[in-house]
């Protein structure tokens, strides 16, 4: 059995091709898996579950028709779209992972993250994270009108912009202590991401154990996503016509 993971969408109406690409991987590879594991932002940005959106109900029938044929769909918070909720997994057939969770699979566990929470030299970025994931930020925040939501979106949107700009790129990869600190407490050899938009596999040493991290890439020019089997992990990049 085959478990496929998919991380750094990004989909956004102004973006089409990608839309048009996931949408051909759900109807392609993904039907023939055990599961299919969305790592977050799947949306550029996600302004509630109650804001009709077209592009999020397209993709929510999608994953819908993929779970009605029995592939288990899970759907985790990335940091563009954490206001993703149960009203969308509802649509879409899906199952909202915490964060970080152990996925159970082909005989192994595996550490399964977004991966923003391991950027952690970036104290600024880690600052807004714990203010917009904080329960009562939240409920004001989708209590404003969906018009006001947008507003404040977009201009969040530019000034993370300006941030990475400024921001070394050390600052903006995983920090190598926080990564051995949680596959430390998780007590397993494997952690998978997203986040960095930087794919590929690692190896480090925890405690003496050989553990390896593997990071998912993003969509923006080509299709990628991760596959894990009885034959092991194999990062899979689609190439868009």
């Amino acid at each position: 059995m085959t478990a496929l993971f998919a991380s750094d969408l990004h989909l956004e109406p102004g973006r089409p091709e990608i839309t048009r690409q996931f949408l051909e991987f759900l109807a392609g590879p993904v039907p023939e898996a055990a599961a299919l594991y969305l790592l977050g932002d799947i949306f550029e940005a996600w302004l509630g579950d109650d804001v009709p959106d077209p592009l999020g109900a397209e993709v929510a029938n999608a994953l819908s028709a993929v779970s009605a044929r029995g592939t288990a769909v899970y759907v985790m918070q990335g940091n563009r779209d954490f206001l993703l909720g149960d009203g969308f997994c509802a649509r879409a057939g899906a199952t909202l992972l915490p964060d970080p969770v152990i996925v159970s699979h082909a005989g192994g566990r595996a550490l399964v993250t977004h991966g923003d929470a391991l950027c952690t030299a970036d104290g600024a970025y880690q600052r807004l994270r714990s203010l917009v994931r904080d329960p009562r930020v939240q409920r004001a925040f989708l209590s404003l009108p969906a018009g006001a939501r947008r507003a404040l979106a977009t201009e969040a949107r530019a000034g993370s912009r300006a941030h990475l700009a400024e921001a070394g790129q050390y600052i903006t990869d995983v920090e190598p202590s926080s990564v051995e600190a949680v596959l430390r407490e998780a007590g397993v050899d494997v952690l998978l991401h997203g986040h960095t938009h930087r794919p590929g596999t690692h190896a480090l040493a925890v405690d003496g154990r050989r553990c390896t991290r593997i990071v998912l890439g993003d969509w923006h020019a080509g299709g990628s996503y991760l596959r894990w089997d009885a034959r092991g992990f194999e990062l899979v990049t689609l190439p868009r016509g």
